[in-house]
């Protein structure tokens, strides 16, 4: 059977791949007929169904609409308040050099829906600032508290107040990106199943998204673009809640899962303050060691709050 060379879309836009294999009619056929066979979710039906509602359709994917019941953006702020945004850190905050009043850089890592259509493009930019800093004490670290209060939409900075909901060091990210078995000859590697920070399965490039704790439950769907819109989920164990102020549409998660909260990768890095309760808005991270820092590259899942 003759092959026929394929370039498949990258899939992660901040650590890109190049790759271009051939691929046989029958590695197709198994690939579709593996997404059409996809796990029946213990909630929310099946996956036949997940993918014809309108936040899935593969015709809106890069901007879909969000349902009627949705929460609607305040007059002020065109971003719903419970809206996730999923950021690449674009600025090494370190225990040694932080500062008060520094800048801190991060940018959106997919596409994030709004209302009416709309979305926060890949790439834009995200503003905050190092607001205190508290040297180490006998048995603490180093506490270094930042807001995040500046988003770039259409090239208006447009103010946000944000909690933090998980922070994965630049490694976990990268890992999050790597297939779970090794490529062999003819395979694509955006069509392999990947992992998400936390344990979600990624059943390939819009494919469905299965949660670690059950791999019956379909939580949300990949996206050929890069990233996953997910159904947000409460962990109770680490003191995160699911979807807050009736926001309840699937949500931007990139390489985090469904129920990701917390710091993963960052052994010497706590989350001392949420920013959830007073003062609301401000994040702080106790760094425990003192040569320990978050590099650029980190990813952190920030939560628009009202």
């Amino acid at each position: 059977m003759k092959k026929k060379e394929v370039h498949m879309p990258e899939t992660n836009g901040l650590y890109q791949s190049r790759w271009s294999r051939p691929v046989s009619c029958f590695v197709v056929f198994l690939a579709f007929a593996f997404i059409g066979a996809a796990p029946i979710p213990a909630k929310g039906g099946t996956w036949a169904q997940w993918k014809s509602t309108s936040f899935l359709s593969t015709r809106s994917e890069a901007s879909p609409s969000l349902p009627a019941q949705a929460t609607t953006a305040s007059e002020h702020s065109p971003i719903p308040p419970g809206t996730i945004l999923p950021v690449i850190l674009r600025t090494t905050i370190s225990r040694d050099k932080a500062k008060q009043g520094q800048i801190i850089h991060g940018v959106i890592a997919q596409d994030v829906p709004l209302p009416g259509g709309s979305r926060i493009r890949k790439g834009s930019k995200v503003e905050g600032q190092v607001v205190e800093v508290v040297p180490a004490g006998n048995a603490t670290g180093t506490k270094i508290s930042v807001r995040f209060d500046k988003v770039y939409l259409q090239g208006k900075a447009i103010p946000i107040k944000t909690d933090l909901r998980a922070i994965a060091g630049f490694m976990e990210v990268l890992g999050a990106g790597v297939p779970n078995q090794a490529i062999g000859e003819g395979d694509v590697s955006n069509w392999m199943t990947t992992r998400q920070v936390g344990g979600d399965s990624v059943f390939g490039a819009g494919g469905p998204v299965t949660s670690a704790h059950n791999a019956t439950e379909v939580v949300g769907r990949s996206l050929i673009s890069g990233g996953v819109l997910v159904q947000v989920q409460p962990n109770e164990r680490a003191n995160c809640r699911g979807a807050l102020d009736g926001n309840d549409t699937p949500q931007a998660l990139w390489v985090f899962s469904a129920d990701a909260c917390g710091t993963y990768g960052l052994s010497n890095v706590v989350i001392a303050h949420a920013g959830r309760t007073d003062p609301v808005g401000t994040i702080t991270l106790e760094v425990q060691a003192r040569k320990a820092k978050i590099q650029s590259g980190a990813g952190l899942l920030l939560r628009v709050i009202s």
